[in-house]
This record gives structure tokens, C-alpha cells and sequence, in this order.
């Protein structure tokens, strides 16, 4: 059996004995006794072990298990920002009311306006929660042109190596796909119309309707954006540190 594999077969015996919650450098010096063998699991583990002790096959798992990890991950992190609430009952990425407004919201209630800016904030998040799905196949088709280099690094990389890799190379793309469909979901559940009531109110408030200016469809779009980005960035925390969230046996074996 060659060394790398004999570590490698260590490391997984190792680490299935330990509860998930232990870290799994703590769990290895529980597991294995020897520091000489100890820094070799953790060279292979963290990717620094020589070119010769690094097989195609260990090369051909490291990429697709990094392609089912990003796919998994965004597909469920789209999933639950599409269903009603993902946005607007997630105060990570809730999106706020706009600079121009949320400065004079508490003005606008007091002028009997209070109605008219909750139901605008609610469907910023619908419209958002409906646009969101759209972005599965382009963030999907992404990971194809994810090449050996750019797996390595996210692979060693933080908690979000991954997600920045998608903004890297989506995000161009992922405002062309959403700000149409951002603008029409607009459209379908009112926040255009409860906009420019809002602003309709508000222009004979003294000091306050010249404020009310936003272009809407680009800042939902925008927001909308940093919300998927922030929910990728958590999908891909979860698969690396808690093995629950690894559904699959290539995802176990590529993040043990």
C-alpha cells in the first residue's frame, strides 16, 4: 500500500471515531499517537504533501468532489431563498429599505405612511425570493469551467474560497440574468406600485419628498445578489465543518 493511501486510510479511520463537533486536528492527535504520523495526515489532508504522493485518482476525487460539494451546496442555498420568506425571514439578507427611505421611514409613519412602507419592504424580499431561482443553472454551469488551479485553491482555501470563485466568475452574468426578472417580480407583487405611492406621499412632506428617489430595480437586484452570495457562502461553511451537511459518499470522502 502506498504511503499516501496508508495515511489517507488513517485519517478516515481516525476521523470516524470522533464526535463531529471535535475539531479534526484535535481528533487526529487523539487518534494517532505519533507526531511524525500526525504531520503526515495533515500534510495530505491540507494539500502539502509532495507532486509524487498526489495520484491522478487522488486528483480526478479532489475536483469531483469539489464540483458536487458547489453544486449541492448552491442548489440547496437557492432552494431556501426561493421559498416565501427566504428573504424576508432571514435577517442575514433581508433586504432593507433603501438608503433614501429607511432615513426618513420613521417620518413617513408618522405622516400616516406606515402601511404603505411595510408592504414596500415585503415585496422588495418577494420579488427577490422570485427572481432567486434562476440563478441555479448559471451558478450549475459554472463549476464546469472550474479548472485544476482553481480547485486547489478553494480546496486549501477559507470557508468561502468557493463562493468568491462563483462571484469571481458569475456575478457579471448573474446581474444581466437578474435584473429583468427582478424588475418583473417587481411588477407582480406591487413594490413598484407601493414605490411610487410612497413617493407619490411623500413629495409634499416638507424636506422629505426629495429624497424618496431610488432606482429600485437596481438596488433589489444588487441586494438580491449579496443575499445568494451570503447563503452560498454558509452552504459551503457547512459541508466543510459539519459532516451532516455532506449528503453524498464522494462529499464524506473529498471533506473528511
Amino acid at each position: 500500500m502506498k504511503k499516501s493511501y496508508l495515511i489517507a486510510s488513517i485519517l478516515t479511520a481516525s476521523m470516524a471515531s470522533i464526535s463531529a463537533h471535535a475539531g479534526w486536528a484535535d481528533a487526529l492527535k487523539e487518534a494517532v499517537q505519533d507526531e511524525e504520523l500526525q504531520k503526515k495526515v495533515l500534510d495530505t489532508a491540507t494539500g502539502n504533501t509532495s507532486s509524487s504522493e498526489v495520484t491522478n485518482l487522488d486528483t480526478e476525487t479532489l475536483i469531483k468532489g469539489l464540483k458536487e460539494a458547489l453544486e449541492v451546496g448552491s442548489k440547496r442555498a437557492i432552494e431556501e431563498i426561493s421559498q416565501q420568506g427566504g428573504y424576508l425571514n432571514n435577517q442575514n439578507i433581508r433586504i432593507p429599505l433603501p438608503d433614501g427611505i429607511n432615513k426618513i421611514a420613521s417620518l413617513l409613519r408618522k405622516y400616516g405612511l406606515e402601511k404603505q412602507v411595510d408592504q414596500f419592504e415585503e415585496s422588495m424580499n418577494r420579488a427577490a425570493e422570485k427572481a432567486a431561482p434562476q440563478a441555479t443553472d448559471l451558478i450549475v454551469g459554472a463549476v464546469k469551467d472550474m479548472s485544476f488551479e482553481d480547485a486547489k485553491k478553494i480546496y486549501q482555501g477559507s470557508d468561502d474560497a468557493a463562493t468568491q470563485y462563483f462571484k469571481e466568475k458569475t456575478s457579471d452574468k448573474l446581474r444581466q440574468l437578474f435584473q429583468p426578472s427582478v424588475k418583473e417580480s417587481l411588477s407582480q407583487v406591487g413594490a413598484t406600485r407601493y414605490y411610487n405611492d410612497l413617493a407619490g406621499e411623500a413629495k409634499d412632506i416638507p424636506f422629505i419628498g426629495d429624497k424618496v428617489n431610488v432606482d429600485l430595480d437596481n438596488y433589489v437586484t444588487e441586494e438580491a445578489l449579496n443575499g445568494l452570495f451570503t447563503m452560498l457562502a454558509a452552504e459551503e461553511k457547512k459541508i466543510r465543518e459539519n459532516p451532516a451537511a455532506r449528503t453524498t459518499d464522494l462529499l464524506k470522502e473529498v471533506f473528511k
